[in-house]
């Protein structure tokens, strides 16, 4: 398959591609009943499960190619061809570039065989995608795994026995006057403390009890009966 993508398809190009396909690899066919000759857009997108739209845009990207019959926009047979293979691919989550690059290699197959290899090769190439992207999910999965068992380590709730040694007397006086509401600098005038040494103190506490702020710390005292408000 060639490298690349190829774009700029022309209406020109893509019916002398239609043409041109003398090979085209297996694919399944809607179950529904097709009219035989041509096939009307709104049978082709109810057989394929597609809307009006999207058949425009594959023709819009040299996939397919319509005619028309009056108003009524019609598919030849071949057509129909390519959009079963077209579809598989899509099903497959192939982009809409390599389709184009198949489709425009199978142009060039000269056998049935050739057509399949090629469809093959092209899944092949599909199939080693999708295992690289479940390795990745597999380990952005344990990634997420590990932080949420790591944050549920952090956050275990201290027991009974903890919180009676966990905390210095001038902790315990420090949090009584942090769950009062008061400052830290009004902490560290009634305690007799520099700023600086009330601000290490009550991040002491905050670190003793697993939390990210005075707030989160205040309210596991609380939850834990360490201090009453």
């Amino acid at each position: 398959m060639a490298e690349g993508y190829k774009q700029g398809f022309t209406s020109d190009l893509a019916t002398q591609a239609r043409l041109r396909h003398r090979f085209l690899p297996s694919a399944a066919l809607p179950p529904a009943d097709l009219p035989r000759g041509r096939v009307p857009i709104a049978d082709m997108a109810n057989a394929f499960g597609v809307t009006h739209r999207t058949l425009h845009f594959y023709e819009e990207k040299g996939l397919i190619s319509a005619s028309r019959i009056g108003l009524m926009r019609v598919y030849e047979p071949g057509d129909v061809m390519r959009m079963a293979v077209i579809n598989a691919c899509r099903e497959a989550g192939m982009a809409v570039a390599v389709i184009q690059d198949l489709m425009s290699d199978l142009i060039e197959a000269d056998s049935q065989e050739a057509a399949e290899a090629l469809f093959r090769n092209a899944l092949v190439t599909r199939k080693r995608e999708l295992s690289a992207e479940i390795s990745t999910l597999h380990r952005q999965m344990q990634q997420v795994s590990d932080l949420l068992d790591r944050e549920a380590t952090e956050e275990q709730p201290l027991n009974d026995n903890q919180t009676g040694s966990m905390l210095t007397d001038q902790e315990l006086r420090c949090l009584a006057l942090m769950a009062a509401g008061l400052s830290t600098q009004r902490i560290a005038r009634t305690l007799d403390l520099r700023n600086d040494d009330a601000q290490s103190l009550e991040a002491g506490i905050i670190q003793k009890f697993h939390a990210n702020n005075r707030f989160q710390a205040i309210a596991k005292a609380v939850m834990l009966g360490v201090v009453q408000v």
